[in-house]
């Protein structure tokens, strides 16, 4: 059996919690929110024994790495900065990348804005977006009974008091809600609210999501246990700040618009995943080869959810390796 070891690493001014597993071509693993390095348990192992050096940080914000107090120290360019720190720590010329979640975009715009640095991308869940022509939350969707996760969590403090309350509970909630074994994806109150990704004015976020009796077979206590320890531990506030700067992010990307992805790329999703079905989500993720040309594969995974390199292990890392082992 392939041993995770574990090391932190100073890079782009933070020191960086780093998990990793194997030797040979480095593949960089980016997990998203409310995550950890944790949410890779299964694809570093795969990885390493398939003849690469896989590396699971936890990101900026979240678990053992460094959470600065500013908000404005949570933008992409923050974030893309400490993956070429990473590497730069490593002593890796160049790396592919792999995200989910939050950590797609991160993937998606170190390929984007380091091609030198970043030879190959896999985005799981989330596609890349090139830049509007709008500010992000300016366009997100709100009535006067429900308004977008997104703005909901913009105002610091709000959210946190929410999901810092109960940790374990947050986190078992979100886990199984946004997972493909939820029998009713998208619930529908009295109002006919059912957009993917609403969140009501009075309730909070955790109001529509569903504590379930019995854990699917993907998650265990145990896996719950240890997301909830991190997160009773460092609070909720330095991955909620990724979100705090997506109108910061459009400003700071004005130079790179129209700017396509030119590396090899890999998208992989769950068509019961809520990201899917946001608005527009279809047809970017059918038109995604006009923004990232070399875009060799689109793996859609028939009953999964949000969660999908941890609901379907075999079939990401099968993905995964054909990429990886196809590149030059």
């Amino acid at each position: 059996m392939t041993d995770i070891t574990h090391r932190t690493v100073e890079a782009n001014g933070i020191r960086i919690h780093c998990a990793e597993a194997g030797e040979g071509p480095l593949v960089l693993l980016c997990h998203g929110w409310p995550e950890s390095w944790y949410s890779w348990r299964h694809q570093l192992k795969a990885l390493a024994e398939a003849g690469f050096r896989a590396v699971a940080p936890d990101m900026r914000g979240y678990g053992e790495t460094d959470r600065p107090d500013a908000i404005e120290s949570y933008t992409l360019f923050h974030l893309v900065g400490d993956m070429v720190g990473i590497l730069n720590a490593l002593g890796a010329e160049r790396a592919a990348i792999v995200g989910h979640d939050w950590g797609a975009p991160v993937a998606w715009h170190a390929a984007l804005l380091r091609p030198d640095r970043f030879r190959a991308v896999a985005g799981l869940s989330v596609p890349f977006r090139p830049r509007g022509s709008a500010r992000p939350t300016s366009a997100m969707p709100q009535t006067e009974q429900t308004w977008f996760y997104q703005l909901y969590f913009q105002d610091p403090g709000v959210a946190e008091a929410e999901f810092e309350r109960d940790p374990r509970a947050t986190i078992r909630r979100l886990l199984y809600s946004a997972s493909g074994n939820v029998p009713r994806r998208n619930p529908i109150d009295a109002r006919g609210d059912a957009a993917p990704g609403m969140v009501p004015r009075t309730g909070g976020f955790l109001s529509r999501m569903v504590d379930p009796p019995t854990l699917p077979a993907w998650l265990t206590e145990a896996d719950i246990d240890f997301y909830a320890g991190e997160f009773a531990r460092t609070g909720f506030r330095g991955g909620l700040n990724w979100y705090r700067n997506i109108d910061r992010n459009w400003d700071l990307m004005a130079p790179f618009a129209g700017l396509k992805v030119a590396v090899p790329a890999l998208y992989v999703a769950g068509d019961r995943d809520l990201v899917v079905g946001f608005a527009g989500a279809a047809q970017l993720i059918a038109n995604l080869k006009s923004f990232v040309p070399e875009l060799r594969d689109t793996v859609m995974l028939p009953g999964c959810g949000h969660w999908t390199q941890q609901e379907r292990p075999e079939e990401v890392n099968a993905a995964l390796l054909r990429f990886l082992l196809s590149l030059p």
